[in-house]
Order: C-alpha cells, then structure tokens, then sequence
C-alpha cells in the first residue's frame, strides 16, 4: 500500500500565564492560571488551518470524509447528501451509525452555507476537487481541511482527517489493520495477481465507466493483489465507454453496480442484451453485482472494508 506524506503539522505551544502576588510574609508567590488550549496548526491542499483542541462539531462535504471520521469514531453534526438521495449511504447504518443524527446540509454539488454556519461546526472537512471554488466562504464559518484529491488518496486522506481531529495514531491503526486484512482475503484466493478483475458501473445510457487503477476501488482491488484487464490499467479514475463497447469490460472476474435510478435503468438495458451476454466472464457465472454504496461512494476505510467483506464472500463461489 502506498504511504505518502503530508506537510508537517507544528504544534503551538500553550502560554501558562503566571500572577504574582504577596504573602503576608512580604514573599513573593505564583499563582499558575490554567493552561491555554493547545493550538494544532494543519497543512493541506488549501493552505494552513490552525486548530484549537480537539474538534467536536464537524462538518463533512463529500462521501470520502464522511466515511473517514465515521472510522474514526466521530459522527458529524453535519454531511451532505449525493446528486442523487437524500439519504447517506446505507452502509454507515451497518457501521451503527444514526442517519438521523447527522443534519443535511446539502449535496457535493452545491453545499448549503447558511445551514453548515447554523450548526456553529468547529471543524470542516472536504477536498479540493469538490470545493475548491468556496473554500474561503468556509473557512469564514469554521476551521477548514481539504484533501488535494479523492480516490485513490483515501489512505492519505483518513491521516490529514486524523490530523485535523487529533487523531493521527489512531488513523495510523486502521491502515495498518486494512493492509493485513487486504494480504488475508488476497490469500483466499490463491494467487490473486493471475486473476484480471474488472469493475463496471452504470450511471445512464449514454456510457459506461471502467474503472482504472487510480481508482479507490482501485487502489483496495491492488492492495489485495489483482491483476486489471489492460483498458482499466491506467492512473484514471475511470474510462468511459459506450453500451456498443461493453466487450471492453470482460476479464477473468467482472463486478458491476449502478447509481442511482438512471443508472439501475441502463444496467438493466446492456446486462439483457447480447453484447453483454456474450463476455466470458458473464458466461462463465464470474459476473456479481456488488453495492455501490460500498464500492463506490463509501472511498474510505470503512468501504474499503466492505469491500473486503464481499471479496471473502466471494471467494468460494468463484472458486468453486
């Protein structure tokens, strides 16, 4: 697994103010005050934030973060939805998490401000893909941190979270447990790296994404130790192709899923007609649908875990 490294984080030292005063011997005494709030100051892809104590009420605007601080074992006061639910992903209820506990306030697409200040956050949590144009109105409400990317950064993401939380061993924890479970399911499979996985999701019918390595499902697929079919070996996200070129997305394993209605519709249209009946893996029964949710939206250690949980699962049917 890939460890990259973020810029320094400087502590700031807390100032002990001391008062002096006179005892009735004439001696001088001091009096120590309590110590101030310890100051964290936090680099990231927008700049430097500086944080005082450890956050309580965050923010999170994008489904990677959300899943970061839910590993963490923090529940946002707040989270946006997605272009196409209003509901959060439904496998953080599997984590023991209460939607109702986390107010909307918006989608990724267009936050909403007025409700993130109105929940008077002390820390927000986003990305530079998603939000770069409004990072300054969020800072304005409350302490900011932006990841540089999504995806296939999840791992670097989780510790700038950690960072920002103050919780930086134990996000160093949770990697460290994924990479041993990530070389444990690989074993289940024998030799992992002599089987070509393929990942497709539909989203409408115009296209149909392939999903690369530089992908968080991705990045998970390669840490367990699978080999991609040679259109999906690229650092993209993803590449699209059109219903007529769904040869493209055969190999020796083939997992699907779709988003949201427009995307189950499509799925439904390409999986019934002849283009997709004839790939081998289809034929072969190695083609499963998989959750979008966990595969998908989740890109964090929580969803890489799910993911884990499904490739166990598998295991023995594709085995057998």
């Amino acid at each position: 697994m890939r460890t990259r490294v973020w810029g320094a984080v400087t502590m700031a030292s807390g100032l002990v103010l001391a008062g002096c005063g006179s005892a009735d011997e004439g001696t001088t005494v001091t009096a120590p005050s309590p110590a101030a709030e310890q100051v964290r100051t936090v680099e990231h892809a927008a700049g430097a934030t500086e944080i005082t104590g450890t956050p309580e009420r965050v923010v999170v605007l994008d489904t990677g973060e959300l899943d970061a601080v839910l590993a963490l074992g923090v529940t946002p006061v707040g989270a946006v939805r997605t272009g196409v639910s209003d509901e959060l992903p439904a496998y953080i209820e599997e984590a023991g998490v209460d939607p109702a506990e986390i107010a909307n306030v918006g989608t990724i697409a267009e936050p909403a401000l007025e409700e993130i200040a109105a929940l008077e956050p002390d820390l927000i949590l986003s990305n530079s893909v998603r939000h770069e144009a409004i990072y300054d109105q969020l800072s304005g409400i409350a302490p900011t941190v932006f990841a540089e990317a999504i995806g296939e950064t999840w791992e670097d993401n989780l510790r700038l979270a950690g960072e920002a939380l103050d919780m930086s061993d134990e996000a160093e924890q949770l990697l460290a447990d994924y990479e041993e479970r990530a070389a444990e399911v690989g074993a289940l499979y024998g030799d992992p790296a002599a089987t070509e996985v393929s990942v497709v999701r539909f989203l409408d019918g115009s296209a149909v994404r392939l999903y690369g390595e530089g992908s968080f499902i991705g990045d998970v697929l390669g840490d367990v130790g699978f080999a991609r079919p040679e259109v999906q070996r690229t650092t993209e996200t993803f590449v699209e192709v059109s219903p007529e070129q769904i040869g493209q997305a055969d190999g020796d394993v083939l997992f699907h899923a779709s988003y949201g209605d427009e995307g189950r519709t499509a799925a439904g249209e390409i999986t019934s007609g002849g283009l997709w009946q004839g790939l081998t893996a289809v034929q072969q029964g190695r083609a499963l649908e998989v959750s979008d949710d966990r595969w998908f939206l989740a890109i964090g250690p929580l969803g890489a875990g799910l993911v884990l949980d499904d490739l166990e699962r598998f295991a023995q049917q594709l085995q057998g």
